[in-house]
């Protein structure tokens, strides 16, 4: 069972094959492709902060990823479960991590 919250590139009208891990809902498996923040990472810390803590969790490439619960308010923060982990994450911080779906 997995659910994914669907996006299209801008003007392409197809749909993308790879995406933030925040866009997926509960059940969602994929693969970690990469990791990148925006430029402008809310919370107020950089997104060169977030990408270090990110990959000091275990998001890295190639790594496979699952989203096992999601909050009440809002749908954050998500449970995922990270290899042989299970690590809270809050979506503004998933959407620096990309995934293709498995």
């Amino acid at each position: 069972m997995r659910q994914f919250d669907e996006f299209h590139a801008p003007g392409a009208g197809a749909v993308a094959t790879q995406s933030p891990l925040s866009a997926g809902r509960k059940g969602f498996a994929g693969v970690i492709v990469a990791v990148r923040a925006e430029a402008q990472a809310s919370g107020g810390l950089a997104a060169s902060e977030i990408e270090r803590r990110l990959l000091e969790m275990g998001f890295v490439e190639g790594a496979p990823v699952e989203i096992l619960h999601e909050g009440f308010l809002g749908r954050d923060p998500i449970a995922v479960k990270l290899a042989d982990r299970t690590v809270a994450l809050r979506r503004r911080e998933a959407r620096a991590v990309i995934v293709d779906p498995a």
